[in-house]
């Protein structure tokens, strides 16, 4: 383990100096909180504009519905 943080008495957790440097992270950042067995992995949301156009290109051919399950 590399970075450590504690959580503090107002439930609050400080993201270590490194960490946010090598991510890029600046203040206002929103971030999601997934659990994973008994850990949580914290990922950015990405803001909307930056998601334009992520699909563009994809094959929509083999598109499966709801309908199509087993």
């Amino acid at each position: 383990m590399g970075q450590t943080a504690t959580l503090s008495s107002k439930f609050q957790i400080s993201i270590p100096k490194a960490i946010r440097e090598a991510q890029h992270w600046q203040a206002g950042v929103t971030f999601a909180f997934i659990p994973k067995g008994t850990g949580v992995l914290l990922v950015p949301v990405p803001k909307r504009e930056s998601l334009s156009g992520i699909a563009r290109g994809a094959s929509t051919g083999d598109y499966r519905d709801r309908s199509d399950r087993v």
